[in-house]
Parts: C-alpha cells; structure tokens; sequence
C-alpha cells in the first residue's frame, strides 16, 4: 500500500513537473524583456535545486536508516560510559520539573544529572533543589550562578560534570526513557563526536503548533538523518544533543557571541573533523510556540544567530583545505539567506506572468509541484517515526501559508543582521503543554 502511494505521488510529481517546466520555458521564449528572460531562468535553477534538495535527503535518509539497521545489529552491554546531562534553566518553573522526570527515568543508569540555574527570578531553582541527591539510581546536583545566558551556564556546568559524555538537554524538553542508552552507542566509534536526537513538539493544540510538529519532523529530524550519512550534521539541536566532553574542551565550549550558541558550536566541531551523528529514535518533546507572534520571534533569533555563527567562520566559505566544512557553511547559507529570498521572489514573479500573459495555470502547476513533495516527504517522515497520519494534511497549508510566513520572518531577522540592529534574545514564555 506504501509503494502503491508513494508511485501515484510520483505520478502526480512528474505530471506537474513537466507542466511547469513547460510554462515556464513557454514565456522564457516569448519574453522580450531581458530582466524577466533571466528572472525565469531563476526561477527555474531554484526550482529545479529544491526539488533535487528533497529527493537527496529522502535518499540519503534511507540510506542512513538501513546504515543504522546494519550497525546496531548487536549491543556492547560493557560499554557504559558516564554521562553528565546539562539542563540550563531561567525562569522555567512551569517545566522544571516534568523536564526532571523525566531525565530520571532513563533506562540507562550511570547517570549525572545536572539542573543549572541561570540566576532565575522565579521558583525555578527551589523546585529544582528539591530533586538534589540520588533519586531512582540517579545522581541529581543542582548548580545556580548569577545570570549570564545559556552559553555561559552550560560551560559552568560542563566544567563541574564528571561524565565522559555531555548531554545538553533544555529546560522544557521531555525525554523518552530510553534517549540516553540510544545515543551513548554511537560513541563506542572513536571517531564519532557528537550525536543530535528527534525533537518533537508535545504542544499541539492549534494550526500553528501542528505545522510545526510537521516541520520538525520533516524539515528538521529528517534532513539531519540525511545528513547523519555523511556525519556531517550541521545543527545539534539545543532539547536533545550528546558530545564527548573532550571535543567541547578542545573547540573552547559554548561562545556567548551568538543567538545561536547550539549552532555555533556544532559548525566549530566540524571546523575542526569532527564527526557528528543522528540518532532519530532518540526523542524529546519540546513546547513549540502557540501564537503567530512568538513563532516569528522564535524564527527571528534562529535566523539572526545561524547568520552570526556562519559569519564567525565566513573566511572558510572559499577555502578548499577543508571541504566538507566549506560544504556545510554554503549549503547553511541557502538555507538562511537564498531560499527566503528567492522563494518570495519566485512567488511574485510568477504571479505577475500569471495574470500579465495570461498563464494562470503555471502558479497553480508551481505550488501544486512543491505541495506534492512536501506531501511525500511529510508520508514518508510519518510512516517512518508512526506519528500520526493526519499531520500528512496539513502540507497543504505549510506549502500555502506556513512557509511564507517564516520565510518572510527571517529576510527581515537578515536584513536586521546585515545592518547590525541590535535585538534581544526573546525568550518564550512556557505553558507547561
């Protein structure tokens, strides 16, 4: 039945795919106009990038699944390394301690569990006090210090821990029992550095948080199996990530010069030939933003913070000794800068053409060629996770809306960087959902 649906989408793929290209190479021969000559054939490039950007991470993600299949076939019951897990917290006491429960009921048992407090104004550190010493086998300290952001306290606190491995797991994140003993295993390879989990969003109680529990699953946790193939994960996320505690001393910890400290450090591991992999049944839920406004904050900081990591290391974008390195910072800025901007650029154009000469139909093949794929990378992210299959609806909305809207969030956070205009790090307030 999978592959009965999956060939009728590829049907429908195809059809709109030649009729698309077919428009659009139909104006291209009857403009006149230069500009709109090379608009088109702009379009076209993009579109033709995109399309070929899904199908490699579809690819690739399968190859990483049956990778995985074949490389975890038998356990190392002797390889049980210590590990220290860092949750920096402000003012979380809503989630502090559902976040603290379950991190004690990991099914892997030597454990330290480190709850950082950021100098919270609120009930966050006496609740976390409450947990300190050993609570069902596990060891649980709870550190304070003044208030000086989260790269700040996780160094505090990694600087304290005694594990071999680190584990930074945010304050709201809610772990599956056995997270840590599926991502511990990836370190038996002396090569492997750091490993990024599946983050899923609990809260999905409106349109706005079940698109993201769409893109996460589709756009985050399946690009980075793709990219888990070549190691080459470029993002460890801030609610579930292991590192070998020798390989964030040797890149000098967290950098508090970015909104995007988790970024920052991941591209410094790489910098360096690190090998840094995914393990997508390794799963935290974490609170999404409910509200349309937050969500543009949120998108807003993680553009404007991805753009200062990038810049940090911008003087490798041109340098061919490190390659894959190089790889990774260009294909960071597509996804941050070019796609956004392209993409609205895209849309207007072929708007204009639609209505000025009179091709209706070469709007609705281009978004009806994108909702296809972000329908079958949605299928396929669903049938591969069991998440429910009524999420697989709503990528007619993300292809609508949804992108729009991000995309339009972050030209402004760009335009914002490249004029420096100072922001603040918008810290979303939690429900406990």
């Amino acid at each position: 039945m999978r592959i009965v649906v999956f060939v009728l989408l590829g049907a429908v793929f195809a059809y709109f795919a030649v009729s698309t290209f077919y428009d659009l190479n139909s104006i291209f021969s009857v403009a006149q106009n230069g500009f709109l000559k090379f608009a088109i054939l702009l379009v076209a490039f993009f579109t033709f990038i995109v399309i070929f950007r899904y199908i490699s991470f579809i690819f690739f993600s399968i190859m990483k699944t049956t990778q995985k299949t074949i490389s975890f076939d038998t356990e190392d019951k002797f390889f049980k390394p210590r590990v220290s897990i860092i949750v920096p917290a402000y003012n979380e006491e809503v989630t502090i301690a559902t976040s603290i429960k379950s991190l004690v009921e990991q099914t892997y048992e030597n454990l330290e569990i480190i709850i950082m407090d950021d100098g919270s104004s609120d009930n966050t550190y006496k609740i976390a006090k409450k947990f300190e010493g050993i609570f069902k086998g596990k060891t649980i300290k709870v550190l304070t210090k003044k208030n000086g952001g989260k790269s700040r306290a996780l160094n505090f606190a990694i600087e304290r821990s005694s594990g071999e491995l680190v584990m930074c797991v945010d304050a709201d994140s809610k772990l599956e029992k056995d997270a840590v003993a599926l991502m511990v295993r990836y370190f038996k390879d002396s090569e492997i550095s750091a490993v990024a989990g599946s983050v899923f969003v609990s809260n999905r109680v409106n349109v706005w948080t079940k698109l993201q529990a769409l893109e996460y699953i589709e756009g985050l946790n399946m690009v980075r199996n793709a990219q888990a193939f070549l190691k080459l994960v470029n993002i460890i996320p801030g609610p579930i990530g292991m590192f070998r505690k020798s390989a964030i001393e040797e890149v000098g910890g967290y950098a508090h010069d970015t909104f995007a400290e988790d970024c920052d450090l991941t591209l410094k591991l790489i910098e360096k030939h690190h090998k840094i992999d995914f393990e997508p049944d390794a799963v935290a839920h974490t609170e999404a933003p409910d509200e349309l406004l937050n969500l543009l904050k949120q998108r807003y900081r993680w553009t404007r913070g991805i753009l200062q990591a990038i810049q940090k290391h911008s003087h490798n974008l041109w340098s061919l000794k490190n390659f894959n390195f190089t790889f990774v910072l260009w294909y960071m800025l597509f996804e941050a800068i070019f796609w956004p901007f392209i993409d609205l650029f895209a849309a207007i154009l072929l708007i204009y053409v639609s209505f000025s000469m009179g091709v209706n139909t070469l709007l609705i093949y281009w978004w009806s060629l994108f909702t296809i794929v972000d329908i079958s990378g949605a299928l396929y992210c669903i049938l591969i996770t069991n998440e429910t299959k009524r999420l697989a609806f709503y990528a007619i909305l993300y292809r609508l809306y949804f992108i729009s809207v991000i995309n339009i969030s972050k030209i402004f956070a760009t335009i914002e960087e490249w004029f420096q205009i100072e922001m603040s790090w918008g810290k979303l307030e939690r429900k406990g959902i």
